[in-house]
């Protein structure tokens, strides 16, 4: 055992003596979100570095990989991490709509190779099961647990992900979403004891007030498990000051991440509208609540970022690929 450390002792005499007087030594590369805060954790309310420094998580989110896989590249995920200066890469695999259920085994190597992606440049991931229709996620309950047993095994030694466990229900009572998470999160725990885990709301994560409900339902009934976040979305063009209140009353009792936005109408589609967003992202800065928005693609909507064609053209940094969105919450991210 003595001999390896012998060379590299003799080793590093013969370097030294190699090495020019008053050379300079090679700078240390930068620290990158993940290496910067490690194994993330949920302290009180707030989403908290190794060390318990309250981060706050700023990113983007992939549309569907089974319409837009093209447009999560090597280049594409260089200028996230580089250019716009992003922490987190929120991974969506649609279970329904083409996606998950007709091919478990290529939507679950698909998810894990963005993830890598992201890792590969110092960023987090976000694992999205996106179940949206039908908006009960019992519906997909067994796919669940084979998809989140897969992700949870490949990546319990890294520090870099979190788990998205029901992207928007909706239709179903908070019990019902309770009770499925109460099913799903013990998978993850299995392999993945540290990993925090993120809680889809009632009526497409908006705290039950696209239904008529509120936060309340969550604060008098929390899932019974520790280390989890509860997720929000909203749309500013469509929700108005309703929501954003919403936001700052369940962020005052409940530990929040704000997993999908956008600066357009619930759908992504029409007029930005910047103001609102500002608002919102204002009140997510002063309370440190992390966010990625919807979505990293060129899909015909306004609510994706790039321009329609541009995935194909292989130019992804800078402004001039960008419809009006993307060079907006690019320079959010930078800031």
């Amino acid at each position: 055992m003595r001999k390896p450390l012998l060379f590299a002792s003799v080793l590093g005499v013969v370097m030294a003596l190699q090495t020019p007087v008053g050379a300079a030594e090679a700078p240390a590369p930068a620290p990158t979100p993940v290496s910067a805060n490690g194994q993330l954790r949920v302290c009180g309310l707030q989403l908290c570095d190794d060390q318990g420094r309250v981060v706050q998580l700023r990113g983007m989110s992939t549309h569907g990989t089974q319409w837009y896989a093209r447009c999560v590249t090597d280049g594409s995920l260089d200028a996230l991490a580089g250019d716009w200066r992003a922490d987190v890469l929120r991974v969506s695999t649609y279970v329904q709509e083409g996606g998950y259920e007709t091919d478990p085994q290529r939507f679950t190597a698909l998810a894990q190779k963005f993830v890598d992606g992201a890792h590969r440049r110092g960023m987090y991931a976000v694992i999205d099961w996106h179940m949206l229709d039908p908006g009960d996620p019992d519906f997909n309950l067994a796919r669940a647990r084979t998809f989140f047993t897969a992700m949870a095994k490949k990546y319990k030694d890294h520090p870099g992900v979190l788990y998205e466990i029901a992207n928007e229900p909706s239709g179903v009572s908070w019990s019902k979403i309770k009770a499925y998470a109460e099913k799903i999160i013990p998978v993850i725990r299995a392999q993945d004891p540290d990993a925090v885990v993120l809680v889809g709301t009632r009526a497409w994560s908006s705290f039950g007030v696209s239904e008529g409900a509120n936060e309340q339902e969550v604060v008098r009934d929390p899932v019974n498990a520790s280390n989890i976040m509860y997720t929000f979305h909203f749309y500013a063009a469509s929700h108005r000051g309703e929501y954003l209140d919403a936001l700052n009353r369940a962020s005052d009792r409940l530990p929040v991440f704000v997993t999908e936005f956008g600066t357009q109408d619930y759908a992504g589609e029409g007029a930005n509208d910047f103001a609102q967003s500002q608002r919102f992202l204002d009140l997510m800065k002063r309370k440190k609540i992390s966010w990625t928005n919807w979505n990293y693609s060129d899909d015909h909507r306004s609510g994706a970022v790039f321009k329609t064609g541009t995935c194909d053209g292989g130019t992804w940094a800078g402004t001039g690929v960008l419809k009006d969105a993307g060079v907006w919450i690019r320079q959010r991210i930078r800031e």
